[in-house]
């Protein structure tokens, strides 16, 4: 599989999946994890809406460095399809609030409600976040006990996608 391929890899499975996994750091140094429901807009946005007093919410205030990872739970044992990458999030506002409602909820959102600018400023408890993507890879597809395409790996990797 090419570069490419691989990206169109990573691609359709965002595309297929409507929640991330939210990797966040607290001001304790301890991890927390959080699915969100998300609409991706193009290779290195994602956005989602939590509210304001969400543990990773109060977190990225200081902390906005975030790992993410989306994965296909469908498919059967040791046939992973997963994407992981990581970057900072941050609550979006001001000019950028206008291009961020047109992405989310995503076109195919099965069934997430349009969100307005007063669903996410002023008295609202609930706030539009964009993750920026600096680094992410995919598990590279294969099958199990078999040979990466890509790698000749007969192990599951992770192949870089986006950054360097």
């Amino acid at each position: 599989m090419t570069d490419d391929g691989l990206l169109a890899h990573a691609r359709g499975i965002i595309a297929s999946n409507h929640y991330l996994v939210l990797g966040t750091t607290g001001p304790d140094g301890h991890p927390w994890t959080a699915p969100v429901y998300f609409a991706p807009s193009g290779d290195r946005h994602h956005y989602w809406v939590s509210e304001q007093d969400a543990v990773h919410s109060g977190h990225l205030a200081a902390h906005p460095r975030v790992s993410m990872v989306v994965f296909d739970s469908t498919v059967a044992p040791y046939h992973g399809r997963a994407v992981y990458a990581v970057g900072e999030a941050r609550e979006v506002a001001g000019a950028d609030l206008e291009h961020a409602l047109r992405s989310y909820p995503r076109a195919d959102g099965g069934g997430a409600a349009p969100v307005t600018r007063e669903d996410v400023t002023g008295s609202s408890s609930y706030r539009l976040y964009r993750l920026t993507v600096s680094d992410m890879w995919v598990l590279c597809p294969r099958e199990p006990r078999e040979a990466c395409p890509r790698h000749g790996l007969a192990q599951d990797h992770r192949a870089r996608v986006i950054g360097g």
